[in-house]
């Protein structure tokens, strides 16, 4: 069985370039992760920090879950990521050396159906940069489409 994937923060690979990418675990309640595996995760503007040396996830909003009673927790609230300790070492050095930023990529079920998130090391892209990852996508869709009209 293969990881699922539940959502997707595409303004994150329009924006970024990604240098390094990190599989790593989230902290959840009960209710959230019933939420999460229906798909009521919103990545607006959300970001990675790192908090004496534990890195949190900011900004994710996660739908309550309409089952769950009153007691559901805050939708937009900090959230603890799981990483080793080495891993969170090199995440800042390569942070403050390269001047990178932390943005969760994507969230999904592994093999073991735990959520897990998928973080990334980005780097800013420029407004010309944007313009030629558009333009390569453009001249690609042209020739997948030539390529399929001549076929027929």
């Amino acid at each position: 069985m293969e990881s699922k994937n539940i959502a997707t923060n595409k303004k994150a690979f329009r924006n970024y370039f990604v240098v390094d990418r990190y599989e790593c675990g989230i902290e959840l309640k009960g209710s959230e992760v019933k939420s999460v595996r229906a798909g009521h995760v919103h990545f607006r503007d959300s970001f990675a920090r790192i908090e004496k040396k534990e890195i949190l996830l900011h900004s994710l909003h996660i739908d309550p879950y309409a089952q769950a009673s009153y007691l559901n927790p805050d939708s937009d609230r900090a959230r603890k990521l799981l990483l080793h300790k080495n891993e969170i070492k090199k995440i800042l050095g390569q942070m403050i050396q390269k001047g990178l930023t932390l943005v969760p990529l994507s969230i999904f079920l592994n093999k073991h159906n735990f959520v897990k998130v998928s973080l990334g090391l980005v780097k800013g892209k420029k407004l010309y940069d944007k313009r030629e990852t558009i333009k390569k996508r453009d001249i690609k869709k042209d020739l997948d489409r030539a390529v399929r009209t001549s076929r027929k």
